[in-house]
């Protein structure tokens, strides 16, 4: 999977949309904000650590499955390409994450030094290569993370993929639905319960049967200008999250990868991956926000925008994708 620009009008017109009477708006409920976590892969990676980076003050933790580190590509000589295949520079990102947050276009670098980090990278990844998230776990180590709270496993012979211990491919496939099967330690690997383990700590067994379902709802009206997002989310809410209207409840957001919204690949992402079987018995609403591949902005394969497509601004706290993002979670913690 390309997370990148293959440019075309084929690829472009792939865009998938949803009736504008296919989705209720997304339910106001009072999940505690302290508890507001992030994970993705590739593009959606990406997306994590911008988001983590920008709202660090209210981020509990994040999860990056071959991504790279904050505005890699405007930091960078050779700037795509080297935040793919090439060797980025950890202390470029931090120091542009320090200037960002002077000018209060993000929260303060210092509050990144609390969080958790989850990060991933498969040792047969031809997309992403290990220089590029061995820049991520630096980036962290910049920022005064705590080796305690960092875990970085890095040596699983796995593609460019989320690993599910339900659905997927080869260990070592890189293809749609860009989910893999891998077994570690002789069990196939639960990426979605290590990742949530490894921001929440312990956590109650998965749930056999779903209390509840995802459920789509309308993003349009968070949407700011020409985001590239889809016109549905998707959204899991436990069924004692429900009854509570949120109280107590963690809120954990998933950014698919590019090719890998549900025009795509359906459910596979929100409904079957693995994180809402953690969720259900753990108190976690689940978002899985969702972005259309696009001919304006151009993103013709359908990733999160860690370039720029939307704007000079996209890494800071007003960026199109992740204000929009962040007005989504505050819906979900009341805020």
């Amino acid at each position: 999977m390309s997370p990148f620009l293959k440019i075309s009008i084929a690829a472009a017109c792939l865009a998938w949309s949803v009736p504008a009477d296919a989705a209720d708006k997304l339910a106001a409920l009072r999940a505690d904000p302290a508890r507001t976590s992030i994970s993705g892969l590739s593009s959606g990676a990406f997306m994590a650590v911008q988001y983590d980076v920008a709202f660090s003050g209210s981020v509990l933790g994040v999860g990056v499955v071959a991504g790279g580190p904050y505005n890699c590509a405007y930091v960078n000589f050779g700037g795509i390409a080297t935040c793919m295949q090439g060797a980025p520079l950890a202390s470029s990102s931090y120091m542009a994450a320090v200037g960002f947050a002077s000018l209060g276009q993000i929260d303060p670098v210092e509050n990144l030094a609390k969080g958790k980090v989850y990060l991933f990278s498969g040792t047969k990844d031809s997309v992403v290569a290990p220089a590029v998230m061995d820049a991520v776990r630096d980036f962290y180590k910049f920022a005064k993370v705590p080796p305690a709270n960092l875990v970085y496993s890095n040596r699983v012979a796995a593609g460019h993929a989320f690993l599910s211990p339900k659905f997927g491919g080869d260990c070592a496939a890189t293809a749609p639905p860009y989910v893999d099967m891998c077994t570690v330690n002789g069990q196939l690997y639960d990426q979605p319960g290590a990742v949530l383990a490894e921001l929440y700590g312990k956590l109650a067994a998965k749930a056999a049967v779903l209390s509840s379902a995802p459920v789509a709802f309308d993003q349009r009206e968070f949407a700011t200008g020409m985001n590239g997002m889809a016109e549905s989310g998707y959204v899991y809410v436990p069924a004692t999250c429900q009854s509570s209207g949120g109280a107590g409840c963690a809120v954990h957001v998933v950014f698919h990868g590019c090719k890998q919204g549900a025009g795509e690949v359906g459910d596979d992402i929100y409904g079957r991956l693995g994180y809402n079987d953690w969720a259900d018995t753990n108190k976690i609403i689940v978002l899985y926000p969702q972005v259309d591949p696009t001919t304006i902005p151009l993103n013709p394969e359908g990733c999160w925008d860690w370039w720029g497509y939307t704007g000079l601004d996209f890494q800071t706290k007003s960026g199109q994708q992740l204000s929009t993002i962040r007005a989504m979670v505050g819906r979900l913690t009341g805020q």
